[in-house]
């Protein structure tokens, strides 16, 4: 198993260097296969043996070899996060069809959450062809049961937009509804819970939705506290959901549990 995990993190290094193709191209419409590599400052095409996932990044000191730009670190933390991502995949599967959907999930959720980190949108490029994925995952045993699929998936997603337009009322509470209204839920972040109970089932995606509320409010309201936000200022919740689907695929049956077992009456 130690082999096949090194060998999983070693293709995610590979599949990590191009997600960062992705989050830099997609949202500008660019197309992530032609033309190559090249640097964002002076264009200049990256070579071969400067495009090693993070060990061109360490060699190089994080800046290009022809403009001497600085080069974000966004790009190794990407590599190695993804690379992370893969060996966990078969460290909790194995080498089966549900290890390789498991990190072919969390590669989408690597770029849904950076992506939105960036440019607060969550690419349909992702979402869309994720949920069918998902759902046949289900259908051929590597996953949930599909009922529990179909409902996370179009449950889930129905509850997110029911959430997102209260949310909305609240946060625009007193404001007229013209240039100055604010969305507190994209539709991205519905596509995202649909693509997550897709590969989680409801059980998942509730355990994913818990963390990410939690864990993006304490950020939310720390930065306000430190004047970094508003009450009004909009924060990505994709990173939060991506953070929340990937606690509840390696623990989400642990995490139900425990949560159903703290609700139950004492005594």
């Amino acid at each position: 198993m130690g082999a096949v995990m090194v060998a999983a993190g070693a293709l995610g290094l590979i599949v990590g260097s191009f997600l960062n193709v992705c989050i830099h191209r997609l949202p500008r419409g660019e197309s992530v296969v032609a033309p190559r590599s090249r640097c964002p400052h002076c264009a200049t095409t990256i070579r071969a043996l400067d495009n090693v996932p993070v060990l061109s990044y360490l060699v190089l000191g994080g800046r290009c070899r022809a403009c001497g730009a600085a080069i974000s670190p966004r790009y190794p933390v990407v590599e190695g996060l993804t690379a992370v991502c893969f060996a966990a995949a078969m460290g909790a599967f194995g080498p089966t069809l549900r290890g390789v959907l498991a990190a072919a999930f969390l590669a989408g959720l690597v770029l849904v959450a950076f992506v939105d980190l960036d440019h607060m949108i969550i690419p349909l490029e992702v979402t869309l062809p994720g949920i069918p994925l998902g759902l046949l995952g289900a259908l051929l045993g590597a996953g949930p049961s599909f009922p529990d699929a179909l409902i996370g998936c179009f449950g889930g997603a129905g509850f997110l937009h029911l959430v997102g337009v209260y949310s909305e009322m609240i946060v625009n509470w007193g404001a007229e509804k013209t240039e100055e209204w604010k969305e507190a839920m994209g539709p991205g972040d519905v596509h995202l819970a649909a693509l997550i109970g897709a590969f989680l089932g409801w059980r998942g995606l509730l355990v994913a939705f818990l963390t990410a509320t939690v864990t993006g409010s304490a950020v939310s309201l720390t930065l306000i506290g430190l004047r970094r936000r508003t009450r009004r200022d909009h924060i990505p919740f994709g990173p939060y959901l991506a953070l929340g689907a990937a606690v509840a695929l390696f623990l989400g049956e642990a995490a139900v549990r425990w949560y159903l077992g703290f609700l139950r009456p004492r005594g």
